[in-house]
């Protein structure tokens, strides 16, 4: 089995936007990914298609300390910063009184 660990970028030709679309998901990654153009309504379809838990639209490596970040597939494990973040130090547990009740 090969690993990969490290920053990878994958340019490759497409005719459709279907087709980017396969492209970008025919991997076992989806840490993050990148989407360029000047169609907001291309771009909310695209990213929302795309399998990685980051997308950027017309930027690239921007990160905000509350906007979870972690991939799918075989990228990473759970996810880091904002509140989603927390979510590895923590154990819900739910407690019930009753407290008008007598015994």
């Amino acid at each position: 089995m090969d690993l990969i660990f490290g920053p990878v970028i994958v340019v490759s030709k497409f005719e459709t936007e279907e087709e980017a679309i396969h492209l970008a998901n025919d991997t076992t990654y989806g840490l993050a990914a990148a989407v360029f153009t000047n169609d907001a309504k291309q771009s909310m379809r695209v990213s929302g298609a795309l399998e990685a838990g980051t997308v950027w639209v017309n930027s690239y490596a921007l990160l905000h300390v509350q906007a979870p970040f972690g991939g799918f597939k075989q990228s990473g494990i759970g996810r880091e910063l904002g509140t989603y973040g927390l979510e590895a130090y923590t154990q819900v547990k739910a407690v019930h009184h009753a407290l008008d009740a007598t015994m």
